[in-house]
């Protein structure tokens, strides 16, 4: 029975289903990384040089001992192949959805211990016996949440989060520009600097019970599609086409420059791994890549019409550099 009777409404209970209802529910990904690791016992753990400051940072304020390996042009990882003892695990990042389930299962079977980052392949099943962490807000209008799948009990009973506080830029976003709450996603953002493990929120989880999971892959699958027409871009992060793409990865050789210039058309392009400009060398992979590949964006909120603006304004900035 509800503690409180009457007076006025609350959100809705949604009658839709999570797309992942059997999962482990946690608040980040980063967190639930950590869940991972404290429960696996890991002492170390192999990571990507390509790889965001949030996950690099948990595993250090952590005590796990961190030892990075870089990857070649065609994303294979660059490290010794050999099984790792029980206390060290190799992390691998599906970076634009490009990690397929036969490469996971080569390196679970070469390494042994794997953990799956699947941020950018919200859609892709996790492997049986395979640790795999997914992202909600990278996907959907939430403000946080992860799903973690695995065959060990995680340890620990830990409180649920709350969400209610940090839904402002979403719910203004909605009815309003997102210049105007812009602040306030990066305040957000900087907030979950340090959060301890929580269980996904209870405002969170509803939330994702509305979403039409499969009309927002479609959408997603079609504009990506137009986008490949539009702007070609035979570059490594295009050679698989995932389910339900993250974001179109579109290569130019001055992509900083480009994304100032699509801002000014309120086109606003992300630059992931910015932590590369300061780790890396001018002429690495690593800050080549952060720099100029552009996730262009083609999720559900957008059609056709979208696309087609974007592209000709892309098509439009190059015409008037050469």
């Amino acid at each position: 029975m509800k503690k409180e009777i009457g007076g006025y409404f609350e959100l809705e209970e949604m009658a839709g289903e999570e797309y992942y209802p059997n999962l482990y529910k946690v608040n980040l990904g980063r967190t639930a990384l950590l869940w991972l690791l404290e429960t696996r016992q890991y002492k170390k753990i192999y990571l990507p040089v390509f790889l965001c400051r949030s996950v690099i940072d948990i595993c250090v304020e952590h005590d796990i001992e961190v030892e990075f390996y870089h990857l070649d042009a065609d994303l294979n990882i660059l490290l010794e192949e050999r099984k790792l003892p029980a206390e060290e695990c190799l992390y691998l990042v599906s970076y634009y959805g490009q990690l397929t389930d036969e490469k996971i299962l080569y390196c679970q079977k070469v390494y042994g211990n794997v953990i799956v980052d699947h941020t950018h392949a919200f859609f892709q099943k996790p492997l049986k016996g395979v640790d795999t962490l997914y992202s909600c807000r990278k996907f959907w209008g939430v403000s946080d949440g992860a799903y973690v799948s695995t065959d060990i009990i995680l340890s620990g009973e830990k409180p649920e989060d709350r969400s209610g506080g940090r839904m402002s830029h979403i719910l203004g976003r909605y009815e309003e520009n997102a210049g105007k709450y812009y602040q306030a996603m990066l305040d957000n953002a900087a907030g979950y600097e340090g959060m301890e493990i929580r269980k996904m929120s209870r405002l969170t989880g509803n939330l994702l019970k509305a979403i039409d999971y499969e009309k927002g892959k479609k959408q997603r699958e079609e504009n990506y599609a137009l986008l490949s027409e539009l702007l070609p871009s035979e570059t490594v992060f295009n050679r698989v086409i995932p389910e339900g793409p993250f974001a179109y990865p579109y290569y130019h050789e001055n992509g900083m420059e480009l994304r100032r210039w699509l801002a000014g058309h309120k086109i606003f392009v992300p630059t992931y791994w910015k932590n590369m400009f300061e780790q890396c060398s001018e002429d690495s992979l690593e800050y080549q890549w952060a720099a100029n590949i552009l996730p262009l964006p083609c999720d559900q909120r957008y059609g056709e019409e979208e696309m087609r603006y974007m592209a000709a304004r892309i098509r439009e900035w190059e015409a008037s550099a050469e």
